[in-house]
C-alpha cells in the first residue's frame, strides 16, 4: 500500500487566508498567493521577478534582508501604486534556502473589524437599520428626476429625459418592493451583463441631478466581457458611490469623478471557508479628487450608520457593500495616486461563455 501524498505545497500556498509572498536572496518576490493579489491589488504574475520595494514601500526601519525573524503590528505601508494600507507583516527565513524568506501581511483594519462585525449590537444595529437604508436609497432618483424635470422646465429636448424620469420612477418601485425583504441573504439573481449601458445611465443620472457641474472623465477598457451581475443592484452602486463622489468634493476646488473599467487577471475570493475561490476580474472604479475620509473612520466605511458627513446616516456605502456582496464580488476603499485620490473599487465575476 503506497502512503497518501500529501497536498502540493502551492495549493497550500493559495488556500492561506493571509496575505503570503517569498522573497529571494535579493529580496526578488518569487510568489505570491491569491489573499496577497487582493490586498496589494496586483496580480502574481506582475509582481514575480520584482524588487520587493518596486511593489511594497517599506519604513526604514523595516529590513527584510537582515536574515532574522521579526514581525511589526499596525504598521502603516504604502504600496508602489500609491495605496495606503495597515497591516499586521511577519518575516522568517525558508529552511534550507539561505537568503530566501517567507513574508506575512494580515490587514489589520479586517481583523480589528472582525472583532467589530462579531459584536452582538453591532448586528442589531444593522438589521434595525436596513428598512432606513433602503428608505435613503430613494432619495437618488428623486434627486436625478428632479433635475430632469428642470432642465426641461428650461426648454431642454424632453424626449432623452423624459426616458431617464421613467427609469427612475421604476427604479423606485423595485426599490420599494424589496423593502420587505432586503435583509433576505439569499444571492441575488445575477445574469450576464454588458456594463457599458449601465454605466451610461449612472453618468446621465448623476449630470442630470447630484453631480450638475462636476466633471465626468471616463476611462474604460473597450474589451472588457461581460459581467455577471444584477442590473438593477449594479446601477444602485454606481449611483451611490457617485453621489458619495459628488458629495465629498464639495462646492470648490478641482471637482472630477473618474469612471474606469478594467480586466485584472489573479483576483479572487473564497465565497466561504473550504469552498473553491472564485475569480474577480471585472474591475469597475469610481475615484474622486475629494480629501477621502478621515483616517479614524476609513476602515469602518462599510458598516451601517458609520459617515464622515455631520449629516450623513452612514447608510449608502453600507447598501454598496451588501449589494456587490450578494452579487458575489467585494468593493473597496483606497486612497492613490499622487496626489492622491479616492478610489472606490468594485471587482466582480466574469460572465461565462
Amino acid at each position: 500500500m503506497h502512503p497518501r501524498r500529501g497536498p502540493d505545497p502551492t495549493d497550500l500556498l493559495s488556500a492561506l487566508p493571509v496575505a503570503v509572498m517569498v522573497v529571494d536572496s535579493e529580496t526578488r518576490i518569487a510568489q505570491a498567493n491569491a489573499e496577497c493579489e487582493l490586498l496589494l491589488n496586483l496580480s502574481e504574475r506582475a509582481m514575480r521577478g520584482r524588487s520587493l520595494g518596486d511593489v511594497l514601500l517599506l519604513p526604514d526601519e523595516i529590513d527584510v534582508a537582515e536574515g532574522r525573524a521579526f514581525a511589526a503590528f499596525d504598521l502603516a505601508l504604502t504600496t508602489a501604486r500609491g495605496q495606503r494600507l495597515r497591516v499586521d507583516l511577519a518575516a522568517t527565513e525558508l529552511p534550507d534556502q539561505p537568503g530566501w524568506r517567507v513574508i506575512t501581511l494580515h490587514n489589520a483594519a479586517t481583523s480589528r473589524r472582525l472583532g467589530v462585525s462579531a459584536d452582538r449590537a453591532a448586528a442589531a444595529r444593522s438589521a434595525v437599520g436596513a428598512a432606513a437604508m433602503l428608505a435613503h436609497e430613494i432619495k437618488n432618483p428623486l434627486s436625478s428626476i428632479r433635475g430632469a424635470a428642470q432642465l426641461i422646465a428650461d426648454g431642454a429636448e424632453p424626449a432623452e429625459l423624459t426616458r431617464l424620469v421613467i427609469d427612475e420612477v421604476d427604479r423606485i418601485t423595485a426599490l420599494i418592493d424589496r423593502m420587505e425583504d432586503f435583509t433576505d441573504t439569499r444571492p441575488l439573481a445575477v445574469e450576464s451583463l454588458n456594463i457599458y449601458p449601465l454605466l451610461a445611465h449612472a453618468r446621465d443620472a448623476a449630470r442630470a441631478g447630484f453631480a450638475r457641474g462636476i466633471t465626468i472623465e471616463e476611462r474604460f477598457d473597450p474589451s472588457l466581457p461581460p459581467v455577471l451581475a444584477n442590473r438593477d443592484a449594479l446601477l444602485q452602486v454606481l449611483l451611490n458611490l457617485m453621489k458619495n463622489a459628488a458629495t465629498a468634493l464639495g462646492p470648490r476646488g478641482e471637482r472630477r469623478i473618474t469612471l474606469t473599467t478594467s480586466f485584472r487577471l489573479g483576483m479572487s475570493v473564497a465565497p466561504a471557508p473550504g469552498r473553491p475561490r472564485t475569480p474577480l476580474p471585472i474591475e469597475i472604479c469610481v475615484i474622486d479628487t475629494g480629501p477621502g475620509a478621515p483616517e479614524d473612520i476609513a476602515e469602518h466605511l462599510f458598516d451601517p450608520f458609520v459617515s464622515s458627513r455631520p449629516e450623513g446616516k452612514g447608510l449608502g456605502l453600507a447598501l454598496v457593500d451588501k449589494l456587490v456582496r450578494d452579487m458575489g464580488g467585494i468593493v473597496q476603499y483606497s486612497r492613490e495616486g499622487t496626489p492622491n485620490e479616492t478610489v472606490f473599487r468594485i471587482l466582480l465575476q466574469r460572465a461565462a461563455g
